[in-house]
């Protein structure tokens, strides 16, 4: 029957090439549609008999393989409504041996030592966006022992990601980001609380925002992180941001509470084009570069260490290799923080 050879071979096809799934079965629904097209209109034909079967007998087959495509869809939102296999080794008021051990590069410097890591390990850390730049930040605050970690991501892992997202792997196509950076934290270190949501954030979760000591901005459209600052600008809890783009990169705290810049002071309109990475391209290891000096800020900021960010923005060029650091202050008029 040449209509199921034309489906084993889109099968093989995908299967080599590693198409997405949705790319592939779309491809094969396709054909399915046009097998039974051909039966319908013209059944006693020579093309009607060429792909075999019946209308009945393809409509039997489209059944069935729905019946398996809805039986791993409602598997896979089962999954993603559930909680990492690794749960967390539960927390005591002491650190473990285990975890002296762990965070002792950490215990021995003057500017953290045992109080900074408890600082650490009783942090609500709220990271939005678990793509190149949320990649390094949650892997880097994991192994810092940041002990809880809220982690939002509307989106699922997909081939054109790994070149620069290195928390997801090649098998978890398809997967929730949120999940399956989840799930790797926790690899990382048992020693954490990580609660993945499977959604944007908007203006409206303030309530949520308002339970974090400091929220961590790694999404990519101007929109987005407006409605994030405007959100933890309601609740009064910092915002560690960071920007890329092609070969550049910036970070900076937004905290109007304590008397900083909010995002609206410096940038009050958006963008004639808010170009995403998709479109304006990204070099792969930018993210790894702006995600770990966002990870370091978080780290300071979380353990009051050095001088963070706040009231200033680094800029990093890589393509020559040169990084910059300006002020930044807040604006009385503005329409976000302003009084």
């Amino acid at each position: 029957m040449l209509g199921l050879w034309i489906i084993a071979l889109l099968l093989i096809f995908g299967r080599v090439t590693r198409l997405p799934g949705r790319i592939m079965w779309g491809m094969i629904g396709g054909v399915w549609l046009l097998m039974l097209a051909v039966q319908l209109a013209v059944p006693d034909s020579g093309a009607a008999r060429a792909m075999g079967g019946s209308a009945a007998g393809w409509l039997v087959l489209g059944g069935l393989v729905a019946l398996v495509m809805a039986y791993r869809t409602g598997l896979r939102r089962l999954r993603r409504r559930a909680t990492p296999d690794d749960a967390p080794v539960p927390q005591s008021d002491m650190m473990s041996d285990a975890e002296l051990d762990r965070y002792a590069r950490h215990l021995v410097l003057h500017e953290i030592g045992g109080a900074g890591q408890m600082r650490l390990r009783q942090a609500r850390v709220l990271v939005i966006g678990a793509g190149g730049l949320g990649s390094p930040v949650c892997l880097y605050l994991a192994g810092a022992g940041v002990g809880h970690v809220t982690l939002a991501d509307d989106d699922t892992v997909s081939l054109s990601n790994l070149q620069r997202q290195v928390i997801f792997r090649d098998d978890l196509r398809g997967e929730p980001k949120a999940y399956a950076a989840a799930e790797a934290m926790l690899r990382l270190n048992p020693h954490l609380d990580v609660t993945p949501l499977i959604r944007r954030i908007t203006e409206k979760d303030r309530d949520l925002i308002a339970g974090h000591d400091l929220v961590i901005d790694g999404t990519d459209s101007f929109a987005g992180r407006a409605d994030i600052n405007a959100a933890c600008v309601a609740a009064g809890v910092p915002l560690l941001s960071g920007a890329i783009g092609q070969w550049e990169g910036q970070v900076t705290l937004f905290d109007p509470a304590r008397g900083g810049p909010c995002m609206a002071c410096l940038f009050p309109t958006a963008p004639a084009r808010d170009a995403p990475c998709a479109e304006a391209g990204v070099v792969g290891a930018l993210p790894g570069v702006i995600g770990s000096m966002m990870a370091l800020e978080a780290i300071k900021h979380l353990t009051g260490a050095g001088q963070g960010l706040h009231s200033r923005m680094m800029i990093f060029d890589g393509l020559y290799g040169e990084s910059r650091m300006i002020g930044t202050s807040r604006d009385p008029a503005c329409p976000v923080c302003g009084q």
